[in-house]
Parts: structure tokens; sequence; C-alpha cells
């Protein structure tokens, strides 16, 4: 009976080392070697979402021997690379919907072709790419970076309020396609409604045809109205003074300018305190 009990005892003990074990393997965690990443940007009214795994150089030549010349690359490692759109835009002057769009490329010497596929499930089965699930190609000409760019990298550069660059970037090799939207129109329509409304968004009003440079008169009408509303608001006040230096009103530019530097020195802001005076030494000139 003895005997029983002292096996049983060592079958308890080696089956608690085999869970244990199991355990903690299952929790063992360690770096991915293409670490996920997720970014996302707002751009026009909307925003672009880009999901993709970030491979690294590792002292491998890339571009035409990791990733070959004239081939499908599924541009990235492990699952697709996703990109996503909230509105419609112009990919490389191309009309693409609003959705989800996967991202692959073919390198070339002198050139790639950057393409967008409703396929998202593809990976790294490139064999099986389907042109027919293309929503847009374009030709981009590769640039050549002076520095060394470890770990693949999809970014949204140079970022305006109608424009941007998609940037696929790894080695020395840098792409950029060009994103636009067009937002006019619904601006447009949003600002005309809101004038009808009993709150007119004067400052945002005069913000957008201040920087679209359309209809200057009517938008120093709004920020003036603005500033009436919120007399302490020095960005109200610069934004007014940049309306009228730009209708080649110096005098007063420089009012509305130096109002500024008194509103934001009393809230303690040097940043707008600096843009006024360098308004008026513009002004000045």
């Amino acid at each position: 009976m003895m005997i029983n009990n002292r096996l049983l005892l060592s079958l308890a003990a080696l089956l608690l080392t085999i869970l244990t074990g199991t355990v903690a393997t299952a929790q063992l965690k360690v770096p991915a070697a293409s670490p996920f990443q997720s970014i996302k940007q707002s751009f026009g009214l909307g925003d672009v979402t880009i999901e993709y795994s970030r491979p690294a150089a590792k002292g491998r030549t890339v571009v035409g021997d990791l990733v070959p010349y004239d081939k499908v690359w599924r541009t990235g490692a492990n699952a697709t690379s996703k990109i996503t759109f909230s509105t419609d835009v112009k990919f490389g002057g191309k009309d693409v919907k609003a959705g989800t769009y996967g991202i692959f490329t073919i390198p070339g010497k002198s050139s790639w072709q950057v393409m967008l596929n409703k396929d998202l499930n593809l990976g790294a089965n490139v064999a099986d790419y389907n042109t027919s699930n293309e929503v847009a190609r374009v030709e981009v000409k590769p640039m050549k970076l002076s520095y060394m760019v470890e770990t693949f990298t999809i970014n949204l550069a140079d970022i305006l309020p109608t424009s941007a660059s998609l940037e696929i970037m790894w080695e020395k090799t840098r792409l950029a396609v060009p994103l636009t939207v067009d937002i006019d129109p619904i601006i447009t329509q949003n600002i005309k409604a809101s004038m009808a409304s009993e709150k007119p968004a004067y400052f945002e009003a005069a913000s957008y045809y201040n920087e679209v440079n359309r209809d200057l008169p009517q938008a120093l009408t709004w920020v003036s109205k603005a500033v009436e509303q919120n007399p302490k608001a020095f960005w109200i006040m610069l934004l007014k003074a940049r309306i009228e230096l730009k209708l080649k009103d110096k005098q007063s530019a420089i009012a509305s300018a130096q109002k500024t530097v008194e509103l934001a020195t009393a809230a303690k802001n040097a940043d707008y305190v600096k843009m006024a005076n360098d308004l008026i030494a513009s002004a000045k000139k």
C-alpha cells in the first residue's frame, strides 16, 4: 500500500511538473521578428488608418534581393498590409472609394507599381494575386535616400488640408504616392448652413476662406464678428491681422497684430506673441 502511495505521489509530482512547464511555455513572450504597427492620421474631413508588420533589414540587401524586382510583393510581412480611408480619396490621381484595401507593390529598377487590392487575406500568397480585385494601380519613381531605413516603414507625410503623401520606405529606397481629397463642396455647404443657423461658426468659416484664399473681404467680415463675440481670443485677433495683411491693409493688420501681442501676453502664450510680432515685421517691410 505504501509503495502505491509513493507511486501516486511520484506520478502527481511528475504531472505537476509537466503542467507547470506547459503553462510557463504558454506564457513566454518574445519580441516579434516583424512587429505590428497601426497608425491613424486625420486627413481632409476623415481619417487614414494603416496596419502592417515591419521587417528589419538586418544587414541583408533588401531591394532587388530580399524583395526581388518585377514580382508582386506583399509590401511588409505577416498578414496583408492594409490601408483604410474613411472618405473617398484620389490615390495617385485614381479615384478610390472609402474602404479598406490591401497594399501591394511590384518593385522595379527604375519604377515601382503600387496597387490597392480588395483582397485582405492574401498575405504571402502573392502567386494568387488577382488583378481583378484591384481598385487602383499607380507607377511611382523610387527615390534614393542618403540614409539607411533599417525597419520597413509605411507612413503618411506632407499632410495638408487636402493633400498628403503615402510613404513606403526601406533600406535606402523611398516611394511617395500622392493622396488628395476634394472637401471644398462639403465645407462650402456646411458654411452656408452654419451662417443660416442661430450660432454661425464665424471663426471657422473665416479660417477656411483664409486658407484657400477665397473671398477675403467676406472672411474679414466673419472674423470681425468672431472678435466681437470673443474679444479676448488672441488666436482670432491674429487671424484678423493675417486676413487684413492679405488684403494689403497694412495699417489695420499691424493694429490687429499689436492687439494680439497684448492679449497673448496677458494669456502667457509666447507662441502667439512671436507670430504676431513676426506679422508686424512683415507688414512694415
